[in-house]
């Protein structure tokens, strides 16, 4: 059995390599379409539109790899059987579980490794396609709304709308501090155009603003171009840390920010689902093959284009009941690792029904 092993994986890497390499073509393909455009309007050089897509290549890897262990597991199944190498196998005395046991091992590694490529390869890669799209596609760095709002103190409320990680600084800054004995008056408020951590100071510098004194009497207005902020807190690190999506996190920094939302109060619902979701969704390769190669192992007419049909088929499904899952839990319907792997326990459920009404 070992030459057989060799030769059906041999296949079946074969054929995931090379879906994967026309699935990220693809996709490259139709974005670049998309973002020429933008690309010409801001003059971009060609280095940074190729260190962009080299950003961008991780996410598509991620997105497709369960279609593309899907399609080769069907590829190489049906391909097998049409030509009559299954049924010499089978009569050779292999069942069909000993057959595909190889590629459960291959789809079992390829899971283990989504994990970790996922989780924590594939947000580093999107923080550097970030900061391309805001430095040059001015994309991301909209001031209609805050993206930073958090508590520096009990009494003391931090609004930043953008913060450049690289120079750091802080972009439209409003500090509001209130008072102790009564939270519901404002003591003083500070807003600036920039908030600039000196490092050798080891405090924030307010530029080009202004800082207003709320007395009982009388309030009083400071203009000024620039102005030390030693009563802050906060660190850039920290700021960078609030201002990332959870989209954006790897896994260690989702499980921090559980734990903050958790100390806090707040709900975490939203954070558990990310989590979770990057276990079970590097999970699919391993779940989607073993629901897909019993559907190919019976001799079928339509070749490639019937195995390719139901490949897209059963990826729809997938990535549709997902979506409609998470909508659930997020709204609270669900319990976030039950959200998270609902979709997985539907198809290993249909995988198992499968593999019992299979010839042997």
């Amino acid at each position: 059995m070992k030459i057989i092993d060799r030769y059906v994986v041999k296949q079946f890497v074969q054929t995931i390599f090379f879906a994967l390499l026309a699935f990220i073509a693809i996709f490259v393909i139709v974005d670049l379409m998309e973002n020429l455009d933008d690309f010409l309007d801001q003059n971009v050089a060609t280095p940074i539109i190729f260190q962009y897509y080299f950003y961008f290549i991780p996410e598509i890897i991620k997105l497709i790899t369960p279609v593309a262990v899907l399609f080769a597991g069907l590829f190489t199944v049906g391909k097998m059987s049409n030509v009559n190498e299954l049924t010499a196998i089978k009569a050779c005395g292999v069942n069909l579980y000993r057959f595909m046991f190889p590629l459960v091992i291959v789809s079992f590694l390829i899971s283990l490794f989504s994990i970790y490529f996922g989780g924590y390869v594939v947000p580093k890669a999107d923080k550097a396609k970030l900061a391309i799209e805001i430095n040059y596609l001015k994309k991301g760095n909209s001031f209609a709304g805050s993206n930073i709002f958090f508590q520096d103190t009990k009494n003391k409320i931090i609004n930043i709308s953008y913060y450049d990680e690289t120079n750091l600084i802080a972009h439209r800054v409003s500090v509001q501090e209130f008072k102790k004995d009564d939270i519901t008056k404002m003591k003083n408020r500070m807003d600036a155009q920039q908030l600039v951590f000196d490092s050798t100071k080891n405090m924030w510098i307010a530029k080009v603003g202004s800082f207003r004194s709320f007395g009982v009497l009388s309030d009083t207005l400071e203009n000024f171009s620039q102005k030390e902020m030693p009563a802050l807190h906060f660190k850039p690190n920290e700021l960078a840390f609030k201002q990332q999506k959870p989209e954006q996190m790897n896994l260690s920094e989702l499980r921090t920010l559980i734990i903050d939302k958790q100390k806090a109060g707040n709900d975490p619902t939203s954070a558990e689902i990310e989590y979770y979701s990057r276990y079970s969704y590097a999970m699919a390769s391993l779940v989607v093959v073993l629901f897909g190669m019993p559907l190919s192992a019976n001799k079928r007419k339509g070749g490639l284009a019937l195995h390719f049909g139901i490949n897209i088929l059963i990826t729809f499904i997938y990535l549709g009941l997902m979506k409609i899952i998470q909508a659930f839990g997020k709204n609270g319907a669900l319990d976030p690792v039950l959200t998270a792997w609902l979709v997985n326990i539907f198809f290993l459920i249909g995988s198992l029904i499968n593999l019992s009404r299979v010839k042997q």
